[in-house]
């Protein structure tokens, strides 16, 4: 009987695994104009390499059945920094139908945007998702849909209060090439273009995208910190947690990599795991995304948190959701 009960879990855990959920999200805005009522995110984040079918075609066709407006990567599509296993990421892109809008930031578990040597320039895993039609979002992309604009912005350079603070950013994993005067010299152009939000219109919709979500804790030092100033988004996209990649009934996550939780991530407050919450009028969505992190090689999988790709949806808040003044 034991060993039914334990084949039984084994089979399950292996389906689990290799389902694909979607998960929709309505995200109230106040003020937003009619014309982005409606707009739709596709989210496809933390893929680790994972296979879903051959070539894809299974995840392929989940995305193809989605009705979005712009699809975003939130990083971690690669399993590891060395890996060259692009197909695993390639495959999906050449197989996706809706290639109008198509955003990526990078996870520490990607490779290198760039290369310093032996000239400097974007990585041959960046060109190949540029060729595919995927930009690497460094700075800001818009979208005017009838007279108004989704802005998405790259999370971690639109907090940078000054150019030359661009190298100097607290709380995340930064590449090795992040001080080199080329690359130096390229961050600051990108913050250039990041002032254009300085002359938005108040009705714009301003979306931040960041592989790591932004826990409270963190929002606190950036307000604190001269090198940084809090911009107002609307709404932070991000990833990087895997829901907690081992779930248990009843309790929820039992780690999730956050350095800035004292706990070091160990049992973190299950209301800022994965989905959507807000702290001081920033609302934030995390996704839990498709694959698993080997960190520990032997918990390389997901247990109770099914793969998922995630849809957000703009709506306008209505006056009774609007806080008391």
């Amino acid at each position: 009987m034991v060993l039914v009960v334990i084949i039984a879990f084994v089979v399950f855990v292996i389906w689990d695994n290799h389902r694909i959920k979607i998960v929709e999200q309505e995200i109230h805005i106040e003020a937003l104009p009619g014309q982005l009522e409606g707009f739709r995110i596709l989210q496809v984040s933390d893929l680790h390499e994972k296979e879903f079918g051959k070539n894809q075609r299974r995840l392929i066709k989940k995305i193809n059945s989605i009705d979005y407006d712009v699809l975003v990567f939130t990083g971690d599509m690669m399993d590891e920094i060395n890996s060259t296993n692009y197909e695993a990421v390639y495959s999906i892109i050449e197989g996706i139908e809706n290639k109008q809008m198509m955003l990526y930031v990078p996870g520490n578990a990607d490779p290198y945007s760039y290369e310093i040597e032996p000239s400097f320039g974007k990585s041959d895993f960046i060109k190949g998702m540029e060729e595919r039609g995927v930009t690497l979002l460094e700075s800001v992309a818009s979208l005017e849909v009838e007279g108004s604009a989704v802005h998405f912005v790259e999370f971690e350079l639109a907090i940078i209060k000054r150019p030359e603070f661009v190298s100097e950013t607290e709380g995340i994993v930064q590449p090795p090439y992040v001080v080199d005067p080329q690359f130096m010299a390229h961050h600051k152009k990108l913050w250039e273009e990041m002032t254009l939000l300085d002359d938005t219109d108040p009705s714009d919709v301003v979306i931040a995208l960041n592989h790591y979500p932004v826990v409270d804790n963190r929002i606190d030092f950036i307000k604190d910190e001269p090198i940084h100033f809090w911009r107002e988004f609307d709404l932070i996209m991000a990833g990087h947690y895997h829901g907690g990649q081992i779930r248990l009934p009843f309790k929820g996550a039992i780690f999730v990599p956050e350095a800035w939780y004292e706990s070091g991530g160990i049992f973190p407050p299950e209301n800022r795991v994965k989905g959507l919450w807000e702290y001081e009028g920033t609302k934030q969505y995390v996704s839990t995304g498709l694959g698993s992190s080997d960190a520990i090689s032997f918990l390389n999988f997901r247990l109770f948190n099914p793969p998922e790709i995630n849809v957000v949806e703009l709506v306008r808040q209505r006056a009774s959701e609007l806080p008391p003044e």
